[in-house]
């Protein structure tokens, strides 16, 4: 498949309720209760109306400890990622699917199975957020007593990837495709390439009990700001999750981090750069503002310990500077050091740092009318600061539905942005576990060739031709030891 032309990528960072940590109580919002799967459907298909590339979940697993805090707080009806991610796929048909998961708490074998599993599920569809952060309270979640440092949770999740690499090429494309009947010979034993891995971190001697990923691999995904974040992206992400304030700091990170690429036999279109976005939509530019004013107005700054980035600054006076010995985060140093360097840059107190980044995470933010937030997202995927964005809308589904009403067709009649989605022919449908070998229909593209224009590096070869092989051009069997089907 040949790469097309650049063509935009938007996705959304979902939130339950939107990224105001107060959009539960408006008026109307169903808040009470158990976790409800249709809220995050309806959301999820509301995007995929709006032709977008990913639904992004992201997951702070242990985070909150045991801190009840004073109860303000909407907490208790998010679902876990993949969970929801395997539901998901069951109401959707083209959007990827981006679950978080983090390296510490999780096994190479058990994870490969899952993003298997939910790749065959979804038609291949599943994106993985590689995330090996570790905070405090997780650690005491899980019982992790010596917890490596920054840089050895990196290597130890750039051998994650690695072994679970090798897990989902354990067995070659298409193995199972045609299991002959009449002599007895389901696969062929050329199919399986054992994993025989033993390094500094994992050690794994096994073949994967699940068909190799209709992707071949899940879309890696990873949020890093740091130098090794930076270089761990380099080498393992396709979609890196970033944070820029303004369009030069934006060119610089993205013509930063491409450049590292080659080092690891990789192109720069290999990865795509997708910063956060949060925008407030208005019919004039004044209504636009004081939607934003609004936003800030309802920030809830009362609860007990106020946390800025990760860092808990309860004890500072919300309206000084932020004091210049206050230590790093061990998790999100890049992003602390944004911050720090904001804060001085325009004077900035404790309490507009907090508006600033803990209420938008340091993201870029746009004020304006359409065609305002059209321009500046044109400006900056044509000056190579971003190949897509992911949106952070204020409250859902209003802001969102908005921004697809209002925003998107401007960025489809401009050309930088689909229309549809694009479909292909295949043989059978890996999202009904391969029924019908021949019955050649019409389905929607994996993620990564949505993603891409064409699949890079990502899918294994099949069998080469030979007795016991496939013959890749014509699907025919060319025989199994004992004999063959003829087609």
């Amino acid at each position: 498949m040949a790469r097309r032309k650049r063509q935009l990528g938007l996705s959304v960072f979902v939130q339950l309720y939107g990224t105001h940590a107060d959009a539960w109580r408006r008026p109307g919002v169903r808040a009470a209760g158990n976790p409800d799967f249709s809220d995050w459907a309806e959301l999820v298909q509301l995007m995929e109306r709006g032709k977008f590339d990913f639904a992004f979940f992201a997951d702070f697993v242990g985070h909150g400890g045991t801190h009840i805090g004073n109860g303000r707080r909407p907490r208790g009806r998010n679902f876990e990622p993949l969970t929801l991610v395997a539901a998901l796929a069951t109401v959707t048909r083209h959007i990827g699917l981006v679950a978080t998961v983090n390296t510490n708490f999780n096994d190479p074998y058990n994870l490969a199975r899952r993003l298997a599993s939910l790749d065959h599920l979804s038609g291949g569809r599943v994106g993985w957020n590689v995330v090996s952060s570790l905070a405090p309270e997780a650690a005491k979640t899980f019982g992790i007593a010596n917890p490596l440092d920054p840089d050895g949770r990196y290597e130890r999740a750039s051998e994650f990837i690695e072994v679970a690499k090798q897990l989902w090429d354990s067995w070659d494309d298409g193995a199972f495709d045609y299991p002959n009947p009449e002599t007895g010979q389901y696969h062929s034993p050329q199919a399986g390439h054992p994993v025989h891995h033993h390094g500094k971190h994992f050690a794994a001697d096994a073949l994967l009990d699940i068909a190799r990923p209709t992707q071949g691999y899940p879309v890696f995904f990873q949020a890093g700001n740091s130098e090794t974040g930076r270089e761990f992206a380099a080498r393992h992400a396709e979609v890196i999750y970033a944070a820029a304030q303004t369009l030069d700091e934006a060119k610089a990170f993205y013509r930063d981090v491409k450049g590292r690429l080659a080092k690891y036999g990789r192109e720069p279109d290999d990865l795509k750069v997708t910063p956060g976005l949060f925008y407030f939509l208005g019919r004039t530019r004044q209504e636009a503002q004081d939607k934003y004013q609004s936003f800030l107005d309802a920030v809830d700054l009362t609860e007990n310990k106020r946390m800025l980035m990760g860092v808990d600054v309860s004890d500072y006076p919300l309206d000084a500077p932020l004091p210049d010995d206050i230590p790093e985060p061990v998790n999100g140093r890049g992003r602390w050091r944004q911050l720090v360097a904001l804060g001085k840059r325009e004077n900035l107190t404790i309490r507009e740092l907090i508006l600033r980044f803990s209420v938008v995470q340091g993201h870029r933010i746009i004020i304006g009318t359409p065609t305002d937030i059209a321009d500046q997202i044109e400006e900056w995927f044509l000056a190579e600061a971003a190949d897509g964005f992911n949106m952070k809308p204020a409250t859902v589904p209003d802001s969102l539905a908005d921004f697809i009403d209002l925003v998107v067709p401007q960025l489809q009649r401009r050309g930088i942005f689909r229309t549809e989605y694009e479909e292909e022919s295949r043989l059978f449908d890996p999202a009904f576990g391969g029924g019908g070998l021949l019955d050649v229909g019409i389905y929607p593209i994996s993620f990564a060739a949505m993603v891409f224009g064409a699949v890079p590096n990502r899918i294994a070869a099949m069998a080469e031709i030979g007795p016991t092989g496939v013959d890749d051009m014509n699907g025919a069997v060319l025989g199994f030891p004992g004999g063959g089907l003829a087609l």
